[in-house]
């Protein structure tokens, strides 16, 4: 018996690395509490893997995300915005991270990010050999965060965070963390996002930087998806 109520105790410290994006910081200030505005998942805490998402709508916002039950916040161009980690833990999975976003037709709360996506942040490598864990400038960050470009054109977004784990990418277990937020986004626009994707559709388990392997002392990593538009 005292066996088993040890195993129960430790068992929280195997998922210690895995991670939530679930707080609104907007312009250094924390907004609302836990998935105020953010979509709730049935994944939790826990990874999802190429083999569930790539060919499945889970790949927008993770496994059970529903819409309907989420507040919208508004910002405006320029502001910007953090998507912080649950519980003040850190992202200790090296990795790229990202910010897409797709412009609802009408009320995001209603949108089911059916539509055109747009990669409008990537972090990857910061120096050194992708091998190396603090080669990522994401290790051992609380959050990513965006700086919404000027330009965006005005309307309410479903705004998709995401952080690939690639410690198992070359079992074919790259780790995705992925949440959406619902943000109403003002400001002058003008601009035309691009280039746009559909989710999924977004990335295959074969892309180079999925099924990858950090630990045969790879020289150079190849980041998935489309290109940044930086407005």
């Amino acid at each position: 018996m005292k066996a088993v109520t040890i195993l129960a105790l430790l068992a929280p410290l195997g998922t210690n690395a895995h991670y939530i994006f679930n707080r609104l910081i907007v312009n250094g200030a924390s907004i609302g509490g836990e998935y105020a505005y953010t979509r709730k998942n049935s994944n939790s805490y826990n990874p999802a893997f190429p083999s569930e998402l790539m060919n499945s709508n889970d790949l927008r916002c993770n496994k059970g995300a529903k819409v309907g039950g989420t507040a919208t916040y508004s910002v405006k161009a320029g502001d910007k915005i953090g998507f912080k980690l649950f519980n003040n833990e850190f992202i200790e999975h090296p990795g790229p991270g990202f910010v897409y976003v797709s412009k609802a037709p009408g009320a995001v709360a209603d949108y089911d990010g059916s539509g055109d996506w747009v990669k409008v942040y990537e972090t990857g490598l910061c120096s050194g050999s992708p091998g190396n864990d603090g080669s990522w400038c994401s290790w051992q960050k609380d959050r990513l965060e965006w700086t919404i470009q000027k330009n965006i054109p005005p309307g309410e977004y479903l705004v998709r965070v995401e952080h690939i784990g690639l410690h198992q990418a070359h079992e074919g277990k790259a780790q995705f963390y992925l949440e959406c937020y619902q943000l109403k986004i003002d400001g002058e626009g003008g601009g035309v996002p691009g280039p746009t994707v559909k989710i999924p559709g977004l990335y295959k388990a074969s892309d180079p930087g999925i099924a990858f392997n950090k630990w045969n002392n790879p020289k150079a990593y190849t980041i998935p998806g489309p290109k940044v538009w930086t407005g």
